[in-house]
């Protein structure tokens, strides 16, 4: 029978294990039979819905591998820092570090049969997703062992096999691709899920509310997740939302507030909403979190907030400093050992951008593939359309 343990009231905030794991786990991480309750940071806040309960159940192995896993998309999101300073990532770069608990205890409690479609901000979704190092620092690069081949970049994360449907440029456009998922899901009876993820600077977008009428209309298995990161751009969201409670800006359709920097809040609300969602329709997520770099590598991130306000964050409520705590309370690892994990990220992340640099660029010809339907025979014409110049592949 498994030995239930509580953890103490200072040790909350807490965070949840994806599926597949990225790093090699040690013996003492495989325990999945010891169960370990913990308690949300913060109570749950509901719209037009009851609200789950904040007691979410772990085990070592999870905990072991939610500290694993934030820990390699942290220093890929900080070596991808660096890359671009190098000049070797080019154009734009948004990157996630500070928001890692959204991803990990969003796959902790769906399948990879859900589908998940985002903004810009993808690198770890798409780590989460299972994706490699490799793909990701050779997209970043411009490399054709990326996981776009190379010709997405920072913005263009994709694995439709993990049924992530990318990475995508245009603010909330990806908002009514998603409801579109949702459809083709419940069209065919298949019982899962999207979550169509948005950050605070697109809830105010008129195709999102669009969207958002038809999905409950039809009753869509949609989950619509804010990434409440408090800032669209260099504006913070009271200056830009008359109304900044996004989780109610649903009206009629419910929504939820979750504590985005507590992977096992995240866990818990993703669950609920998709048991919710098969049932009765859509529903709002805003997840409650922050980054630490600016908006993307072109802001420095301190000239619309305080380097105190950025410290405080990452004194009080870090992800990774939460489940560490908790796993030191627990006595299911030491402080060196967990230092330890985080030398072989850095390690495995210098490993991948060394491959990732002996990638080739993509081919000259590559510029006309992905762009029209392959077999239509589309041909392209010089000035004069006299002169075939190519027929497109």
């Amino acid at each position: 029978m498994a030995l239930a343990h509580r953890s103490s009231g200072l040790l909350k905030p807490l965070s949840t294990a994806s599926s597949s794991s990225f790093l090699h786990r040690r013996p003492y991480s495989t325990d999945d039979t010891t169960t370990i309750t913990v308690e949300t940071s913060v109570p749950f806040t509901g719209h037009n819905c009851e609200t789950p309960s904040r007691s979410v159940d772990t085990n070592p192995k999870e905990l072991m591998t939610f500290f694993t896993d934030m820990a390699l998309m942290r220093r890929m999101e900080i070596a991808a820092d660096s890359l671009y300073k190098s000049k070797l990532i080019r154009g734009f770069c948004h990157l996630y570090d500070g928001q890692e608990a959204v991803s990990i205890g969003m796959e902790a409690a769906i399948t990879k049969k859900d589908c998940i479609i985002t903004a810009y901000r993808d690198h770890c979704l798409f780590l989460g997703r299972g994706g490699t190092l490799l793909e990701s620092f050779a997209e970043l690069m411009g490399r054709t062992a990326g996981c776009s081949n190379g010709k997405g970049g920072s913005m263009h994360f994709y694995k439709k096999e993990a049924c992530f449907f990318g990475g995508h440029g245009i603010v909330g456009a990806q908002v009514p691709l998603g409801c579109g998922l949702a459809f083709a899901q419940k069209y065919r009876k298949e019982g899962h899920v999207t979550f169509t993820m948005y950050g605070d600077g697109a809830a105010n977008q008129g195709q999102l509310f669009e969207a958002l009428n038809m999905a409950a209309l039809w009753d869509l298995p949609a989950i619509l997740v804010c990434e409440n990161n408090h800032y669209g751009m260099g504006t913070a969201e009271w200056r830009a939302a008359k109304s900044p409670a996004y989780y109610k800006r649903g009206d009629y359709v419910p929504g939820l507030k979750v504590d985005g920097m507590d992977a096992f809040a995240v866990k818990q609300a993703c669950k609920f909403a998709k048991e919710h969602v098969l049932k009765n329709g859509p529903i709002i997520l805003e997840m409650d979190t922050y980054r630490y770099h600016g908006h993307s590598m072109s802001d420095p991130g301190s000239t619309y907030r305080t380097r105190d306000e950025i410290s405080g964050v990452r004194q009080e409520r870090d992800p990774i400093e939460r489940i560490r705590k908790l796993i030191l309370a627990h006595d299911l690892a030491t402080e060196k050992e967990l230092k330890d994990i985080e030398k072989q990220a850095r390690k495995e992340v210098d490993e991948a951008i060394a491959k990732a640099k002996e990638s080739p660029m993509p081919d000259e010809p590559e510029l006309f593939t992905n762009v029209y339907r392959k077999g239509f025979g589309v041909e392209s014409f010089g000035a004069d359309r006299k002169e075939l110049r190519t027929t497109l592949p």
